[in-house]
């Protein structure tokens, strides 16, 4: 399934954000964040699209990736102006997104 593909890839790009923001890096490279962003958008919306044009029973985990994009919105306005990424906030973005990872392999 496409989503499954675009939130791996997304997650991927996640866990190595995480870990240099974890080992002291305040800011991250934007590209990344970018690119990290962008998987995870594009999944949310083949998602979407499967949950409400296919009738794909995965409600529950389009309701919660979007719960963690707006993490990420938030994360990213702490990159665009150059502030170091909240430790908190970003593994709370994460725990969220990997449950509606979850949920959406279980489910999808």
């Amino acid at each position: 399934m496409v989503p499954i593909v675009l939130f791996a890839l997304a997650a991927l790009g996640g866990v190595v954000l995480a870990i240099l923001r974890l080992k002291g890096r305040p800011t991250l490279p934007l590209g990344l964040a970018i690119l990290h962003g962008l998987l995870a958008a594009a999944g949310l919306v083949v998602l979407a699209w499967a949950v409400f044009g296919a009738g794909l029973a995965a409600k529950g985990s389009l309701a919660l990736f979007l719960v963690a994009a707006l993490g990420g919105f938030v994360l990213f306005s702490f990159q665009l102006r150059q502030k170091a990424i909240p430790v908190g906030i970003m593994v709370i973005h994460a725990i969220v997104a990997v449950i509606a990872f979850l949920l959406l392999l279980v489910r999808g």
